[in-house]
């Protein structure tokens, strides 16, 4: 029975203000939730599911490396950091750039990779936003008193919350899709989420 003695473990009610503050801190508007902005403003939800699921198996690919410990493994050696913040820093002013001139939904749109699931994964991963705010997350509670139970049940439980707020993001970029029809409306629109995408990278990256 050990899924029972696991299930007896945990802290019930430590779990109602760990979701609450990942709402807060991880739901909050960083490089990877403003991009599935853009995302779903520009292609909807369908389109952008590939997108999405790759943003969510690269922040799920950094919730595991925290919990695991390798965060403060990498933390350790400052060169791996600063290549981690580069290639973040060139992946985002890309994305950016790809999404400042993308075309008018009124307009053919060309065949575009801007929003790969390769992409997602890789800013997911490598979003300094991310790193800061998972760590910050999982040490805010202790679900359970075993570290490996711990561990388990904050990894099941901020994985169903990484779900819900890129999916929520990515819903909100599709609602504000009428406002790209006119050309006027859509550059304005594309710039500012292309600045709000480097400016939260910035304000994470100076954190």
């Amino acid at each position: 029975m050990p899924e029972a003695l696991l299930v007896a473990a945990i802290r019930w009610g430590s779990v109602g203000p760990l979701v609450l503050i990942s709402l807060a801190i991880m739901g909050s508007p960083g490089p990877a939730t403003i991009s599935l902005v853009a995302a779903g403003s520009v292609h909807g939800v369908r389109r952008s599911l590939p997108y999405l699921a790759g943003i969510i198996v690269g922040t799920m690919i950094v919730l595991v490396a925290v919990a695991t410990g390798i965060t403060a493994a990498l933390l350790a050696v400052p060169a791996i950091g600063s290549v981690l913040i580069w290639i973040s820093a060139a992946y985002i002013l890309w994305l950016a750039y790809h999404i400042a001139t993308a075309a008018p939904l009124s307009e053919p749109a060309a065949a575009s990779d801007t929003f790969s699931p390769a992409g997602g994964a890789l800013l997911g991963v490598a979003n300094p936003k991310a790193w800061i705010a998972i760590a910050a997350v999982f040490a805010s509670a202790h679900l359970a008193d075993a570290a490996t139970t711990d561990a388990a049940a904050k990894i099941a439980v901020l994985t169903a919350m990484i779900i819900v707020i890129c999916t929520t993001w990515l819903v909100a970029g599709a609602s504000i899709a009428p406002l790209l029809r006119d050309p006027r409306t859509a550059h304005v629109v594309n710039a500012a989420l292309a600045a709000a995408l480097v400016g939260a990278t910035a304000l994470a990256v100076l954190h």
